[in-house]
């Protein structure tokens, strides 16, 4: 057994054995900005009300927007969408670039295409050691069909159907 303490490399190689899907999480800082990025740490919290979580590393470039909006929306990425993800997890200038978007609450941009959609209320923010993590109250959301893009193992994975 290992101690996480000691061996964060092996800590980390660990957790990427539970594979989760790919988001990109959006929002609008307070000077109007667009700000997003690429999260795999989007989880569901609770169905009345409605509420999910997703946590951010602090420090991070993208921390005070996040902190100060209002709303934010969640994108679940499908297996198509690999270049976006990467994108989104690129340099913050050219996230956005050649991106498509629409403003939902609170300005948040709405990207289309995605497999399902949540636009959320920032409510409640926990620090959790080395990260902030976001529970969002779900205002409105939309999903449609196809097989989510997934992380597993340090690289992107998608599902294989019988």
């Amino acid at each position: 057994m290992s101690n996480p303490a000691h061996d964060s490399r092996a800590f980390r190689d660990a957790l990427g054995l539970f594979a989760t899907g790919i988001t990109v999480v959006t929002t609008r800082a307070p000077g109007g900005e667009a700000v997003g990025l690429t999260v795999n740490s989007f989880n569901s919290v609770s169905l009345d009300p409605p509420l999910v979580l997703w946590s951010l590393s602090l420090g991070s470039p993208s921390e005070a927007a996040f902190r100060a909006c209002s709303h934010y929306a969640v994108h679940v990425l499908g297996e198509s969408q690999q270049a976006l993800s990467r994108q989104f997890a690129s340099s913050r200038e050219q996230r956005f670039a050649g991106v498509q978007t629409t403003d939902g609450l609170g300005g948040a941009p709405l990207i289309e295409g995605c497999l399902a959609r949540f636009e959320c209320r920032n409510d409640i923010q926990y620090a959790g050691g080395d990260h902030l993590i976001f529970v969002g109250r779900v205002e409105r959301f939309e999903r449609s069909a196809g097989d989510p893009l997934l992380y597993f193992g340090g690289g992107y994975r998608g599902i294989r159907q019988p």
